[in-house]
């Protein structure tokens, strides 16, 4: 794994970014990763931009901020803002997981504004980093019981892809520490759920 490694977790408020960002940054560091963890908000309502950003190192620790041009991995829990995040701080050996379900901002949703075509977005992405890996989080949430979840399918596809050397059986260690238990048997769900669609993500294109 590079070192240091540059993450971007981005999507809106509501999406659950804070406890992706905990989850990745616990996992990290019980694996011996020296951590730094950062956080910018474009608006503090909900449906706000909304980015974290996580810098893994087994030497140093690094400043908290992504620098322009450097990340190496962006996990976007929805396509604008994965798009923003890309065109801020990725390189053309930049890794996406992208969310492809859009979050209607309001200017869209009162007929002000228009919202891109998502192929377009995706074809951007595509053409702007070294591979883009689509996973549709919210549909396969809401196959595990609920679409709140979407984020911990995320999760799941990150550890699945094998953008970092953080075992699977550490993320759900962590995730049963981060959750409550109540809700622990679905997150638990929606992370293995998101582990396999990741897994025959990497299937398909190898074949």
């Amino acid at each position: 794994m590079k070192d240091p490694m540059n993450l971007v977790i981005t999507g809106v408020g509501g999406q659950g970014n804070i406890l992706v960002s905990e989850i990745l940054a616990k996992a990290a560091a019980a694996v011996g990763y020296k951590v730094t963890v950062g956080e910018s908000y474009g608006m503090s309502q909900r449906g706000g931009s909304v980015s974290s950003h996580i810098r893994l190192s087994r030497k140093l620790l690094y400043g908290p901020i992504v620098p322009a041009g450097s990340a190496d991995v962006i996990v976007g829990f929805e396509p604008v803002e994965a798009t923003r995040a890309a065109l801020e701080f990725g390189s053309p050996g930049v890794k996406i997981i992208v969310n492809p379900r859009p979050v209607y901002p309001v200017g869209v949703l009162m007929g002000k504004d228009n919202y891109p075509d998502i192929d377009t977005l995706l074809g951007k992405l595509k053409e702007i980093s070294a591979h883009v890996v689509i996973i549709k989080s919210t549909s396969i949430a809401t196959q595990a019981g609920n679409p709140v979840v979407q984020n911990v399918v995320m999760v799941g596809a990150l550890a699945g892809i094998g953008y970092t050397s953080i075992p699977k059986e550490t993320f759900g260690r962590i995730i049963g520490l981060s959750v409550p238990e109540k809700n622990l048997d679905l997150n638990m769900k929606a992370f293995n759920m998101g582990y396999e669609a990741a897994q025959l993500f990497r299937a398909l294109k190898t074949n």
